[in-house]
């Protein structure tokens, strides 16, 4: 089974009556890096939370490896939310022992080897790090799992730009090759280099999805220029 991700008319609505996602029909294949991209407001994070199991669709279905999102989905799936969700008063290598006791699939040599590549001091608590050391120390974390989908919110939106291409090797050499990496992110210039496929969205609608190459090919013109054309107002 080569699709690791089947989504079938899916919906997310609010009591407000707003449609997060309206009616997506999506199918991701296993081993791609593929970027989630749409302004503002178009359901990315909704759908990612919906493939977290954070969420509960209205109506469709979501599958992930054959199974419905649960218990068994959620130890398949490594989560870089857009906000920090770790413990402050935490230090950092204490919060590498919770992250390997947890997960079966994490790697704390690997972790290490990332803080340490990144000049992240183990012992010092989180709420001594700058935003954008502690939105390392995350995808750090996150990366030092063997997941089967990764599913990254913004992973360098707030990190200075000497650091994103440090980041985006991280993310290429460090995950499942087997696996897929879902990327959310309005840096589409910075992560067009590492992407296979993309998803635009807009309103909750699937807009496209297409290959990297495709775009290049078929319309001469980076990812960036293209989505700027096709969101242009």
């Amino acid at each position: 089974m080569s699709e690791l991700v089947e989504i079938s008319n899916l919906c997310k609505s609010y009591q407000s009556g707003s449609m997060a996602v309206d009616n997506v029909t999506l199918t991701l294949p296993k081993g791609k890096i593929i970027g989630l991209l749409g302004p503002n407001g178009s359901g990315k994070t909704t759908l990612i939370k919906m493939l977290n199991g954070l969420l509960t669709p209205s109506a469709g279905s979501l599958l992930i490896n054959g199974m419905e999102v649960g218990p068994e989905t959620k130890a398949l799936v490594a989560y870089l939310p857009d906000r920090s969700c770790l413990a402050e008063n935490m230090k950092v290598s204490e919060i590498v022992s919770y992250f390997e006791d947890f997960y079966a699939d994490f790697s704390r040599e690997r972790a290490e080897q990332m803080l340490n590549n990144l000049g992240i001091d183990a012992s010092a608590k989180l709420k001594t790090l700058s935003k954008g050391t502690k939105e390392k120390v995350q995808l750090i974390l996150v990366m030092s799992r063997a997941a089967d989908l990764y599913l990254l919110d913004e992973p360098i939106a707030g990190v200075d730009p000497a650091a994103r291409d440090y980041i985006l090797r991280t993310i290429i050499q460090n995950y499942n090759p087997e696996a897929t990496v879902v990327i959310s992110t309005h840096l589409i210039s910075d992560v067009e280099q590492v992407l296979d496929e993309v998803i635009f969205m807009k309103y909750g609608k699937l807009v496209l999805y297409t290959s990297v190459d495709n775009i290049r090919e078929q319309h001469g013109k980076s990812v960036d220029a293209y989505f700027r054309e096709v969101f242009a107002c």
